[in-house]
Formats: C-alpha cells, structure tokens, sequence
C-alpha cells in the first residue's frame, strides 16, 4: 500500500477516534449530568480520569507497536472504544460512569496520535516527517466533523444514543479502516542509500544526553497540552474576561480550528525545508505573542489572538511526533514517545481545573500562566542543539 492511501487510511482512523472521545465530553457532559442526576463536574472529572489512564498507558501501547507493528492494537481499540461508549450509553449512576470512561481511556491511550504516529515510524522509520503531518491535516478536522454530528445524534437520538451511534461507526468504519493497514516490516534496519549517506556526512553538533533531551521534550509537551487543553475548555469564558460579547466569544473561538489546520499546512508546505526544533521554536512563540497582544489591545485584537494559538497548537502537535524522531531515531520510538508523552497527558488531565481556578482568581490576567509557560518551552528548547536534519 502507497504511503499517500496509509496516511488517508489512518488520518480517516484518527479523525473517528478523536470526534468520539476527545470531543464527546463538551456536548455531552450537560445531558448526561442532568440524566443521572449529577453534577456536569462530575462528569468532566470522569473525562479526567480517562486522560490519566491515558497517559500510563501510552508507554505500553508504544512498546507493543515497537514489537509488533500498530495494525493489531488500533484494530484492538476499535473494539475498545466501542465498549467504553456502549458502557457509557447504559451508565446509571457515578459507578458505571467512571468504568466506561476508564475503558475510553484505555482506548485514548492505546488509540489516539502517539499510537498513530508511531505506527508509521513502524513502517517508515527516519523518513516519517510528511506522514505525521498529514495524519494530523486528517484528524484536525476531528471536531469540525464531530461536534456537529454528536450535536445531530443527541438531539435525534438523545445522549445515550449518540454514544451508542459513535460506538457502531467504530465497528463498521474504524475497524475495517485500522484493518487495511499494512503490516509492520520484519525491522527497521535504514535503506541502503540512507545508511551509507550517514556514514559518509559527519554530524553537525556533538550528541547530546539522552536525558536532558528527554527531560526538555516532556515539559514542551506538557506545555502544550496544557495550554491547548486550557484554552479548548475556557476560551469563551476568557474572551468574555476581556469584555467581548458572547457571540463575539464564540466567533472567536471557531477559529482555533481552521488555524490548527492551517498551521499543519504551512509545516506541510514551507517549514518542511527546516529542522523541526526551529519549527517547535516558532509554534512555541504564538500563543505567548497572541496573548500579550490580547491583553494589551483587548478584544479588538481576540481573532490574531485565536489565529496565533491555534497556529502554533497545530505545528506543535506535529512536533509530538517528529521530535522523539529527529533526536533519538526510530527505534524503540513508541516506548519513548510514551514516555516522553506521560506528563503531557497528566497536564492536560488537570488543566481545566487549574487554569479555571486561575481564571476564576485573576480573570484575564490568567493568560499571563500561560504565556509565561509558552515562553519557558520556548527556553527550554533553545537548550537543544538542532545539528543536522
């Protein structure tokens, strides 16, 4: 199978597993708090919990992806998230609720970019960049997609339906999506051409520890879930901080999306001619310059604001994968993306709570945390040493 049909084979994959379980939570928590007489944070503390489970699982999942290839395993979370959903569709009360979202989280883990990513250093190995980046052109229309088709299922249908409508298209289209993937090669021995071109060019810059590469790697990471998560949870509320309207609000906030694409277009198209820590460099920046400008100009300034972050947030998601590539090869890559990923998840966990307390305290000037965290990153990883691509 052609690299261009395995990246619209997974990037469909992708697209199905984030629109039923990353995005399910924002429309859904309202009609199933009411329904079994909850508290709506209750059940975003349900979603939490999955985001935890998530994370631990990710090493596991890499390292079976090392082994044996990604084909099975996302065939597997198919199965898996179809349960979760289904279990959520028939939960009665708190009990029955965290189970099925714990199972969701198995899923998350096992199913969701760090699995994709590294099903294709699997296959592909150092030559992986384009791939990445076009699985994450897919998926970030997860919410575009799914937001409107929960929003249809659960009025038609009610919630429990919706989940249970997510959990069907999972058997009938996720699964035999992950199914037509190729196998994984027998190793990930490099090409011929490409062994004899390293041995041939000297690198630019002395190697540097392993552990403080992956020490900076993980705080980016972490960085930019927390923020990106932050952000999707209180945007509005935030905008509305500055004094926007809530029409205003909401209008900004739709266009977050399309600048995540577009920022995945323009790694696709012009950042690919350079080193992707300069790519990381430059995503790290937009947000923190967005948001001064926000705080300076107020919400005349919001929708350069939105642009920026989701700009950024887009490029940096393609980092997540090509990093780990670019500084330690493709082999053991699953492993070691689940690793580096592991305080990702857990802060991205915890920030609707921290940064809500934050908004709730400070009001707008809580976008200075966040600012503060993004120029940090950006610290960090001037530390690295980009050497030779």
């Amino acid at each position: 199978m052609k690299k261009p049909i395995v990246v619209t084979v997974l990037g469909s994959a992708q697209t199905l597993a984030w629109a039923s379980s990353y995005y399910i939570a924002a429309l859904l928590a309202a009609p199933i708090a009411r329904d079994l007489g909850l508290r709506e944070p209750t059940v975003f503390l349900a979603f939490s919990l999955a985001l935890v489970v998530s994370a631990f699982v990710g090493p596991w999942a890499g390292r079976t992806i090392d082994r044996h290839g990604g084909r099975q395993l996302l065939m597997g979370t198919n199965v898996l998230f179809a349960a979760g959903l289904a279990g959520l569709a028939l939960a009665q009360g708190p009990w029955t609720l965290f189970i099925a979202w714990v199972v969701l989280g198995l899923a998350m883990g096992a199913g969701l970019y760090e699995a994709a990513f590294a099903t294709l250093v699997r296959l592909y190995g150092h030559d992986s960049r384009n791939a990445i980046t076009g699985i994450t052109l897919f998926a970030g229309f997860a919410s575009t997609i799914g937001w409107p088709l929960t929003a249809w299922m659960e009025t038609t249908f009610g919630w429990r339906g919706a989940c249970l409508g997510w959990a069907g298209l999972h058997i009938v289209l996720g699964l035999p999506l992950n199914a037509a993937l190729p196998k994984a090669p027998a190793s990930l021995a490099p090409a011929p051409a490409a062994a004899a071109a390293a041995a041939e060019v000297p690198p630019e810059t002395e190697p540097q520890h392993p552990m403080l590469v992956s020490v900076v790697l993980s705080f980016v990471f972490a960085v930019a879930w927390f923020t990106s998560t932050a952000m999707a949870a209180h945007l509005p509320r935030l905008m509305q901080a500055l004094g926007a309207s809530l029409a205003v609000a909401v209008a900004v906030g739709a266009l977050v999306g399309p600048a995540q694409v577009a920022g995945r277009l323009l790694e696709f198209g012009v950042l690919r001619r350079v080193h992707p820590l300069l790519s990381a460099r430059l995503a790290n920046l937009a947000h923190p310059i967005g948001a001064v400008a926000l705080l300076f100009a107020g919400p005349a300034l919001a929708p350069v604001f939105a642009l920026l972050h989701g700009a950024g947030n887009g490029i940096l998601t393609i980092a997540k994968g090509t990093l780990p590539l670019v500084f330690f090869g493709p082999q053991g890559y699953g492993a070691r993306q689940g690793w580096l990923m592991l305080p990702g998840r857990v802060a991205q966990a915890f920030a609707p709570f921290a940064f809500g307390l934050a908004l709730d305290r400070w009001g707008a000037a809580s976008l200075w945390l966040s600012t503060a965290l993004g120029l940090t990153a950006f610290v960090a990883l001037m530390v690295l040493k980009a050497g030779r691509r």
